[in-house]
């Protein structure tokens, strides 16, 4: 089906289909590597749980990114097997048959994976010697969202010295997440002074434990929403934000990222039951309204937008006879974490033409 479509108009596209405007695909790709490896001088470890493509992975560590980030096993698989190798499974990764999973995976990449307890070193230590090779791991600490880690100061060493203690495990360092609700404080001062506050609980627990001997190399965190403060924080060592080389809405509106808005829904004017209404043949099936809704781009301005299982309906501030039944009409994504696994397969788009079509191989896999 690809090599029918590469080169063909993006009109011609039976919708709805998923696009990536490459050309802006790749100014933010340029944007995220030059203030988070050029000036701040940190490593980038994208995350790739809203990107799900091997291929455009591969891109950004082309581009100058020394890992990816996962968020399940099952998506650390899919890049394994697509020959990329030091991932961050930046998460828990709990039961007797993902740690046969993982041990199968150690023998063909170079995975991290974070732990909070005792019981997840315990079974890691498992993992290894059934992969008859150490497990990296990360300790992951809570320094803002108050969901999984471990506190910070003395139970982050307590942790941390138990992994390395293990021959089975690789104490790699420390990893923290300062969270979406720091991200979306609108004062630039305030959001600045509030993540350099959480990420001080990390890099000092990281000093805690190099004090007593411990060696931390790895200090992680960060994501689209704080990429630009995170990487200078004195202690970073990488930064995870992936999602950012997309750019939606969500992180334009909720996060102030001023990225240009790559990742599009077409979708086809099925139909025109009033000169006010304008119906698309695609809802939250194929375009996520969380936690922000899509955008539809170049009408006339829309006074509401209603969207359900597999329609779209717009609602004009004034009647006109455009667009017509049977034109297209594109849709910048809400948020691309949440749309990306919708779809089959994203089409690569430059110049108004298809470039590339790539499975959306990480779809589905959050085991």
């Amino acid at each position: 089906m690809s090599g029918q479509v590469v080169g063909r108009r993006v009109e011609e596209l039976d919708t709805p289909a998923l696009l990536v405007d490459l050309a802006k695909f790749e100014r933010n790709v340029e944007t995220m590597r030059r203030v988070i490896v050029a000036e701040a001088g940190v490593r980038w470890r994208p995350h790739t749980k809203g990107i799900k493509v091997p291929a455009l992975a591969r891109k950004l560590l082309d581009a100058g990114a020394r890992g990816i980030t996962c968020a399940k096993l099952g998506e650390a698989e899919v890049m394994a097997a697509a020959g990329i190798t030091d991932i961050l499974i930046a998460n828990q990764v709990v039961g007797d048959e993902k740690m046969v999973r993982l041990a199968a995976l150690r023998q063909r990449a170079d995975p991290i994976v974070a732990v909070d307890s005792v019981a997840h070193i315990e079974a890691l230590a498992g993992a290894g010697r059934r992969a008859g090779a150490p497990i990296r791991v990360v300790v992951e600490v809570n320094i803002a969202m108050n969901r999984a880690g471990v506190e910070p100061g003395g139970s982050v060493v307590t942790l941390a010295r138990y992994v390395a203690e293990r021959p089975e495990l690789v104490l790699a360092g420390l990893m923290g997440w300062e969270g979406g609700r720091l991200a979306s404080i609108a004062d630039p001062g305030e959001k600045r002074q509030s993540i350099e506050a959480a990420l001080g609980r990390l890099t000092a627990s990281a000093e805690l434990c190099r004090a007593t001997g411990l060696t931390i190399g790895i200090v992680s965190c960060g994501g689209t929403g704080t990429y630009w403060i995170s990487a200078f924080v004195p202690g970073v060592t990488e930064v995870q934000a992936g999602g950012g080389v997309f750019g939606d809405v969500h992180y334009r509106d909720d996060y102030g990222v001023d990225h240009p808005q790559a990742l599009t829904i077409l979708t086809t004017v099925a139909s025109r039951p009033t000169p006010m209404r304008v119906v698309c043949d695609a809802g939250w099936k194929s375009m996520s309204i969380q936690p922000t809704m899509p955008v539809p781009l170049g009408l006339n301005p829309v006074r509401s937008l209603r969207v359900s299982a597999e329609h779209a309906a717009i609602e004009l501030t004034e009647p006109s006879a455009a667009p017509r039944v049977g034109d297209r009409v594109e849709f910048v994504a809400g948020y691309c974490d949440s749309t990306l696994f919708l779809h089959d397969e994203l089409y690569g788009v430059r110049d108004g033409r298809v470039e590339a079509v790539w499975p959306i191989a990480g779809r589905g896999k959050t085991r």
